[in-house]
């Protein structure tokens, strides 16, 4: 018997970034853990991680390469075929797409690895000239909302939170999506600090702190102006901090007193002494001995005005002064901090020879399958499973349900997405192969190195595009770097790979209290307030009273506990946990709707129809039902998921879907 250690990386599309520990015994994981000498991880993992050996070791894993023997609108059924037969049928169906531009990828992040996400797939897409993919599913409009204010995804340390005396978690089930942060908040509770939950959703982290403030879904905006104007009006301010580092103050100004606690309370769905109280509390800090930080998630940037929403909720750090404390300030997003470190070139841009291939969106890719011009011809899904999780997902199957599309799905499982395909590729998971990543709730660079080789025929998403592009007759030396060399080129000089290889993560240079004295990524050096403002939904009974009339109940879908977007799905143990579909829904609303706990019911608009169990629930708000999601369509009822009823239309800014401005209506299915 022979037992190692291997050091790894959690690639997940979450803040934490953890690092793990490996345990493997006679060449087969055992055990994953997080680490507890990594100071973000702590040795702690969330519980759909811990589960990764279950994942990836699981019966139904796809282990060889697969082609589709039935037509797109049947039971799908596919025969397995050699790696050479695959890849020389895929490399002669590409080639002979007339326009590149018509071969559309599409990935996101299944995987957040510098390597196994785009460090070869972007080198063929760009030698190709194959369309450009816009990738905005989950976090554009609030990374484009801080980059005009602080002129990049900026924010306070994690750690740093645990010395507050109030946190505001803002948008964020914390306890489910954000573990390590959590931690701290918990510690900062203990030594005496409030915390305020604001979510339309009673969540289980708004069952652990002081207060919870129910808003309307896409009213974070209008909550951020109330709160502006009772600082305002009471001189609750740091007007040498607004001096010295803001820019478009007057501006501002006029908008936030325009916004009374009165005002805000009907917008919102509040009470006005809920403005009044969270203003109060948030200026009542001496700012150097007690200051007050603000955790934002990207929940509430899922509407039509998130990436105001988010403008002006990271303004109010600047309004107190509340940056010049290391525990003060704000924090959605620190991806910024690390990009000054990654290398632009890792995808070798270079290789489109100064072609400018179309745009397409990721999250409208449901509208762009069915009325592109000209059409696109080809598919290459890879880190992502766009069936289950783009809106308006009747007009995603029905796009991929085109036969004249050729359709390449590389994946672990057959998701929605590889059911529909006419190959799926086998790939390999975390614990399978090396990769690099940065972080975007922390500051830390980690590397993950492979625990064990490769199940059944599985390669590597580097491997596969290299495969591919030789295939193609592409020569350049650009595919022939190993992953060892595109490690290396990945970041710039700054990063130790072998302190990487040993420790397993580096630590980025980055100050405690970053903008104690103003320095924001702007061009000036200061935050910028000049534009920001309150923009309703959508779908909303202030911006389309007719349609609120017909379809009166707004609906959220954040994420099921147990899942990860619609990864971990199909890991029994986690779908025991989390048990089916559901629809939460305040009693008083269902009752008047004659609904029962724990009937079928459909919730429906004009763009669909999605059906699931029925929780009557004090989680769900008085006018608001939650569709926790993303199950995977085939294993909902009825073979629907949330995303029947959300639609593709985007964002104030970042061009991101808005997924949480949705009305509907709910009646017995």
């Amino acid at each position: 018997m022979t037992t190692r250690t291997v050091f790894g990386a959690c690639p997940h599309d979450c803040p934490d970034t953890c690092a793990l520990q490996v345990t493997v015994e006679n060449e087969r994981v055992i055990k994953v853990q997080g680490r507890a000498e990594h100071p973000n991880t702590h040795g702690a993992l969330c519980t759909k991680v811990s589960r990764y050996a279950e994942r990836t070791y699981h019966a139904e894993r796809v282990l060889h390469p697969l082609k589709r023997v039935s037509k797109k609108t049947e039971a799908p059924r596919f025969v397995q075929v050699s790696w050479a037969d695959a890849i020389a049928d895929i490399a002669a169906r590409l080639k002979a797409v007339r326009d590149p531009q018509c071969i559309q990828p599409y990935s996101y992040a299944g995987t957040m690895g510098l390597i196994q996400g785009e460090a070869m797939a972007g080198r063929l897409w760009n030698a190709l000239g194959a369309a450009r993919l816009d990738r905005t599913i989950c976090a554009s409009a609030g990374g484009a909302g801080l980059a005009l204010t602080y002129g990049h995804k900026l924010g306070m340390h994690t750690r740093h939170f645990a010395g507050a005396k109030l946190i505001i978690i803002w948008g964020s089930n914390s306890i489910t999506s954000n573990l390590h942060f959590w931690t701290y908040a918990n510690q900062a509770k203990r030594e005496g600090a409030k915390l305020v939950c604001i979510d339309p959703r009673r969540t289980e982290t708004a069952d652990k702190c002081h207060q919870h403030i129910a808003v309307l879904p896409g009213t974070d905006g209008a909550l951020a102006l109330g709160l502006m104007h009772e600082l305002i009006r009471n001189d609750w301010l740091d007007r040498d901090y607004i001096e010295s580092h803001v820019d478009g103050w007057d501006e501002l100004r006029a908008k936030a007193l325009a916004w009374p606690p009165e005002r805000v309370a009907e917008t919102c769905g509040i009470t006005a002494d809920e403005v009044r109280g969270l203003a109060r509390d948030y200026a009542d800090r001496d700012v150097m001995e007690a200051p007050a930080a603000i955790r934002m998630n990207y929940g509430l940037q899922r509407v039509r005005g998130g990436g105001n929403a988010v403008r002006l909720i990271a303004l109010l750090p600047c309004l107190t002064g509340a940056w010049r404390h290391p525990s003060g300030g704000a924090l959605l997003s620190a991806s910024g901090w690390n990009a000054p470190y990654k290398n632009p070139e890792l995808e070798r841009p270079d290789l489109l020879a100064g072609r400018q291939p179309r745009m397409v969106n990721m999250s409208t890719i449901g509208d762009a399958l069915l009325q592109a011009d000209p059409p696109i011809e080809a598919v290459v899904v890879y880190n992502s499973n766009p069936v289950a999780v783009a809106p308006e997902s009747p007009k995603v199957v029905k796009g991929f349900q085109r036969e004249d599309l050729f359709t390449v799905v590389l994946e672990h499982f057959m998701t929605d997405t590889a059911d529909l395909a006419d190959y799926v590729l086998p790939a390999t998971t975390q614990l399978e192969h090396l990769d690099v990543h940065t972080s975007y709730g922390h500051t830390d660079v980690l590397m993950n190195q492979a625990a064990i080789a490769p199940l059944g025929e599985a390669k590597t998403n580097t491997q596969i595009f290299r495969e591919l592009a030789a295939a193609m007759g592409l020569t350049d030396k650009a595919f022939s770097a190993t992953d060892e060399e595109l490690a290396a080129q990945a970041f710039t000089p700054d990063i130790d790979l072998d302190l990487l290889r040993s420790q397993g993560w580096q630590p980025l240079p980055i100050p405690d209290a970053p903008f104690a004295n103003g320095g924001f990524r702007t061009p000036n050096g200061r935050a910028q307030a000049a534009g920001a403002d309150f923009v309703p939904n959508y779908e909303s009974a202030q911006a389309a009273p007719e349609l609120a009339a017909r379809y009166p109940l707004a609906m959220i879908s954040p994420p099921a506990r147990n899942f990860l977007n619609s990864s971990f799905v199909n890991v029994k143990s986690l779908r025991d946990i989390e048990g089916e579909p559901v629809i939460e829904m305040y009693a008083d609303d269902a009752a008047a709707r004659g609904l029962a706990d724990g009937t079928l019911v459909a919730a429906f608009n004009d763009r669909g129809r999605y059906v699931a169990k029925l929780r009557v629930s004090p989680r769900a708000r008085p006018g608001v039902v939650n569709g926790l999601g993303v199950w995977w369509r085939k294993l909902g009822v009825q073979g629907s998921n949330v995303n029947e009823v959300t639609h593709q239309r985007l964002t104030d800014m970042g061009n991101a879907p808005a997924f949480y401005d949705c009305l509907v209506e709910v009646e017995a299915a």
